[in-house]
């Protein structure tokens, strides 16, 4: 029994060593805001004391487009096509709770729900009675969500590789997402984040590998260290699986645009035909040798895309 004892001690202290060896420190909220919220970034109070950090660009007298990124991302995915449909549109694009300089939230809600809520406070807030809006990954099943709640707000909706369609996840998870799911591990992620899991991850998100830069890396890395969003993030991922995108998806009224890497391996091409057949009247572009993120992959012809659907829907 002593020498089980002594076993178990050296055990822990060896598991504390390794943290305290290996731990990547929180970066405070302040450090990372004088870093990324450069103009037009603004930061919005809510109901429940969240500071929502909220990018209002293009053209304000244009119609308006919410962009919601996807898990363990931010509002920067949405540069590129603000740039090329900034021209004609508001775009409003938004960190969701325990991401990017929105962090960690005062409710705790992490949740599909949660993200709703979210979305419908930032513009009721900004005063946007309805407008086109579009999702990645996670945020895909966000906005899907919205739009069979508030139907009566949603003009248009773009589904980019989105989460909510349940189904055989990709044969390239990334290995933050795993960790993040295994009891005893998941709770060292609070400590440790290797900045080579985050470009690991990226890497099995991205087919374009050119645009995996050292910037692009540093960024998601920094977000996910930001005080409080470790915890944050883990939470989320100990939610369970919801399946409300699935079971009201015949609630969708808005004219709707499916856009899929072909090679998704994250979210594969499958889901995309599920949700082509689950909504009426919905238009899939399926984008050859592309990955996770189209509007980052190929953003030229994806901007294009979205230009002409949003354009046949305001006719």
């Amino acid at each position: 029994m002593r020498g089980f004892l002594i076993g178990l001690v050296i055990v822990v202290l060896a598991l504390v060593g390794a943290v305290w060896w290996f731990s990547d420190p929180d970066i405070p909220r302040s450090v990372l805001e004088a870093k990324y919220a450069t103009p037009p970034s603004e930061f919005i109070m809510l109901p429940d004391g969240a500071r929502a950090h909220v990018r209002d660009q293009g053209n304000k007298n244009g119609p308006v487009l919410v962009l919601v990124h996807g898990s363990n991302a931010s509002l920067f995915t949405w540069e590129p096509w603000v740039k090329r449909l900034g021209d004609s549109y508001r775009i409003v694009t938004m960190d969701l709770p325990g991401h990017g300089l929105t962090g960690a939230v005062p409710n705790g809600d992490y949740s599909q729900d949660g993200m709703v809520t979210f979305v419908d406070e930032i513009v009721t807030k900004l005063g946007i009675p309805n407008f086109a809006l579009g999702g990645n990954s996670m945020g895909g099943g966000v906005v899907a969500r919205y739009a069979e709640e508030h139907p009566d707000k949603v003009r248009a909706l773009i589904l980019v590789d989105a989460g909510g369609e349940p189904g055989k996840m990709g044969d390239h998870i990334p290995l933050a997402f795993r960790l993040a799911r295994m009891p005893v591990v998941n709770k060292l992620l609070l400590f440790i984040t290797p900045r080579a899991i985050v470009k690991e991850g990226l890497n099995d998100a991205i087919v374009h590998k050119q645009i995996i830069t050292d910037k692009m890396i540093d960024q998601y890395w920094e977000f996910a260290r930001m005080k409080g969003s470790r915890a944050a993030n883990a939470t989320r991922f100990a939610l369970p699986f919801t399946n409300d995108v699935k079971a009201h998806i015949g609630d969708i009224r808005a004219p709707t645009l499916i856009l899929w890497g072909e090679q998704d391996h994250l979210i594969p091409v499958a889901s995309a035909y599920a949700f082509h057949k689950d909504i009426p009247g919905s238009k899939l572009i399926v984008y050859p040798a592309t990955g996770h993120i189209p509007m980052e992959e190929v953003p030229d012809r994806s901007a294009a895309d979205v230009r002409a659907f949003l354009t046949s829907v305001e006719k």
